[in-house]
């Protein structure tokens, strides 16, 4: 576990709580996501709610769909937080989403002292499928 937090994972936070206290909408936008590629850009999601169940959309996988709009496949970290800027732990078809698209960054996720740093892997040992049958690069 790599547990440490630093200068520029506080700072995804922050731009994660700004933008759900700038967006947060009643049964539309209840999470927001931050996504840092390892170039330093940084790319941001709301959840799209749904009255139709599995129809909702993550704000995680919107921030990783924005970066990939933009080419960045590179995700250094990721971070998600609820209404209220509190930071929550992913889903867990959005933690397949982390291994199978940065299976290397920096998930900021609730612990007993405050946030803490895991690992896609840490948050998902035992996955549910691979894509094309091979382990994430």
């Amino acid at each position: 576990m790599l547990n440490q937090l630093k200068k520029n994972h506080f700072y995804l936070i922050e731009t994660a709580k700004k933008l759900i206290s700038q967006r947060f909408k009643e049964n539309r936008h209840h999470f927001a996501a931050a996504v840092k590629s390892k170039d330093g850009k940084i790319f941001t999601g709301l959840q799209l709610k749904a009255s139709i169940a599995g129809a909702e959309i993550c704000a995680e996988a919107v921030a990783l769909a924005n970066a990939a709009e933009e080419g960045v496949t590179d995700i250094e970290a990721l971070v998600v937080v609820n209404r209220i800027g509190e930071v929550i732990s992913p889903c867990g078809k959005c933690r397949e989403l982390f291994l199978d698209y940065c299976p290397k960054a920096e998930i900021i996720v609730p612990g007993v002292a405050g946030a803490k740093i895991v690992t896609p892997f840490e948050l998902l040992p035992a996955r549910a499928s691979l894509i094309d049958d091979k382990p994430a690069a």
